[in-house]
């Protein structure tokens, strides 16, 4: 009987772990609520397979990967689309093969999208902010349709070419930007360079993986190229946007607003409450909270019951596939 440990499963994960181990009963499946680092990686001895979620790094150096391998372990299975608390070098030369679930719910992540694109152009925050203060003029939060206005899309992949749909069914204009263009896409979406998306869109909004390369993509000079009238919106990774340029860019009226899903730093807070207390611990989420122009959520543009079903029956299904010799077509193959 092949045994697979899954790693910090969540409580609204623990259903599809039992449906799916209810549909394999040749296959031994354990799982806790704590997540693999240093200190818990001896918990897989006597596995064959690994399957984990987390946002914080597995590991800083290579030891914990060269345990697994000497444990017997041959892949990893992330139950996210992305991998960057994984190093990859060291998994590649431990041998570990690493999957990912690269299409949990692209409609997921899009819906998301247009609701903090909806929220900001109709003024929500501030509407919010002055009924709380028993204010109820209109006056100065006038809103324009998505009809009138430019979309850009940085990274149109799987949930970009979603949300350049959506956005395109509403009469917007839809530009993109992407290593490569989408055939797919012809009419919906119009490619061009970053800098111009950056100097036009209305919206701007971040569909692009974590990587090196990627990292505070939006900083300090692309909020300067930007209209003042414009909306940016991440729900990609947290660090695709530079958070103290953003809050400057917000203080400066550099821009109009922003949605923001994920955030910089954002283990110290997400999945976690601070009810009652007077401080949370990420100081620039604080400030964020302060703006009236900014709609906030946790990380949670990808937490739907089809989407957290697919991460979870997915990641283990492949984790079945490569212990048994077989193969997955979600293998992270550049390092």
């Amino acid at each position: 009987m092949k045994k697979i440990l899954a790693f910090n499963i969540l409580d609204y994960e623990k259903e599809f772990v039992g449906q799916w181990a209810t549909d394999h009963p040749d296959v031994q499946v354990d799982f806790n609520q704590i997540e693999l680092h240093d200190d818990t990686v001896d918990l897989v001895k006597g596995y064959d397979g690994i399957d984990y979620r987390q946002r914080s790094k597995v590991s800083t150096t290579p030891d914990l990967y060269r345990k697994l391998h000497n444990y017997g372990i041959k892949q990893l299975a992330l139950r996210s689309a992305g991998v960057d608390s994984c190093q990859l070098q060291w998994a590649k030369h431990y041998g570990l093969t690493v999957t990912n679930v690269p299409s949990y719910s692209p409609e997921a992540v899009a819906e998301m999208t247009l609701t903090h694109a909806m929220n900001l152009v109709r003024h929500i925050p501030q509407f919010q902010s002055r009924m709380q203060r028993n204010d109820y003029i209109v006056e100065g939060l006038r809103s324009r349709e998505l009809s009138e206005l430019t979309i850009g899309i940085i990274g149109v992949g799987r949930i970009g070419s979603t949300v350049a749909r959506i956005f395109n069914q509403f009469g917007a204009t839809v530009l993109g930007n992407d290593y490569k263009e989408n055939p797919a896409l012809k009419g919906i979406v119009t490619y061009t360079s970053k800098e111009k998306i950056y100097r036009t869109a209305d919206i701007v909004t971040m569909h692009v993986y974590m990587s090196e390369d990627n990292y505070h993509m939006v900083s300090k000079e692309q909020f300067t190229m930007m209209k003042p009238s414009a909306f940016l919106i991440n729900c990609s990774r947290g660090p695709v946007v530079d958070t103290d340029a953003l809050i400057a860019a917000l203080e400066n009226k550099q821009i109009a607003g922003a949605g923001i899903d994920v955030i910089e730093d954002e283990t110290q807070i997400f999945n976690q409450t601070f009810e009652g207390q007077r401080e949370i611990p990420l100081k620039a989420y604080e400030k964020l909270k302060a703006f009236d122009n900014v709609f906030l959520t946790p990380h949670v543009a990808f937490y739907t019951d089809i989407a957290v079903e697919n991460m979870v029956k997915q990641s283990l299904d492949d984790t079945l596939k490569l212990i048994s010799g077989g193969q997955s077509d979600h293998v992270i193959k550049a390092v």
